[in-house]
C-alpha cells in the first residue's frame, strides 16, 4: 500500500475522470436507492459518495487514501481494511463494489468470497485491462459469482451481478 500513500495526494487528479466514468456506467446498472446499504471495496479516496446517493461504506488499505476520503465525504462511512478480511457481517450490504482494485488484493480469490459474504447478492466488480492477470481474475470473478452482464469500458473489464432482466 506504499505506492498508494506515495500517490494519494494527486491520486484524484490522475485518475478522477476515469474512475467517475465506471462509476457512472455502474450506476446506470445497478438499481440503487437512498437506503441501500452499499459498500465500496477498495474504495480510495472515496469518489463513489459522490456518484451513488445512498448509505456508502468504503473500505480502503491505504491510511492516505482514506484520510482523504474521509476529509472529503463526511456523510459516508471509511474504514481501514483489507478486501480479504472485511469487518461486516454476513448480508450487511445490498449491493457491493469493487472498482479498479482487484488486481492489488493480496490474495483475489478470499477477497472474492469476502464481498460475496457481506453482499446480498447485486454489485459490480472492475478489472484493468492491462493487469498481468486480467483473464485470471475474470474468470476467478465468474466462478464467485452469477454474472449477467459484462461492459468493456477503454480500461476496464465491468462484471456485474444481481442485476435482474431488465439491465442486461
Amino acid at each position: 500500500m506504499e505506492y498508494y500513500d506515495t500517490i494519494a495526494p494527486g491520486y484524484d487528479e490522475l485518475y478522477r475522470e476515469e474512475q467517475e466514468k465506471k462509476h457512472r456506467l455502474i450506476k446506470r446498472y445497478l438499481d440503487i436507492r437512498e437506503n441501500d446499504r452499499l459498500l465500496d471495496v477498495g474504495c480510495g479516496t472515496g469518489l463513489s459518495s459522490e456518484i451513488f446517493r445512498c448509505r456508502l461504506f468504503g473500505v480502503e488499505p491505504s491510511k492516505d487514501m482514506l484520510t482523504r476520503a474521509k476529509k472529503k465525504h463526511e456523510d459516508a462511512v471509511f474504514l481501514q481494511a483489507k478486501a480479504e478480511c472485511l469487518p461486516f457481517k454476513d448480508n450487511a450490504f445490498e449491493i457491493v463494489i469493487s472498482v479498479t482494485a482487484i488486481h492489488n488484493f493480496e490474495d483475489p480469490k478470499r477477497a472474492l468470497i469476502e464481498l460475496k459474504r457481506v453482499g446480498r447478492g447485486k454489485g459490480s466488480i472492475t478489472i484493468l485491462k492491462k493487469a498481468k492477470c486480467a483473464q485470471e481474475l475474470k474468470a476467478i470473478i465468474e466462478i464467485t459469482f452469477e454474472i449477467e452482464k459484462v461492459l468493456e469500458e477503454e480500461k476496464d473489464i465491468i462484471l456485474f451481478y444481481g442485476i435482474g432482466p431488465s439491465k442486461k
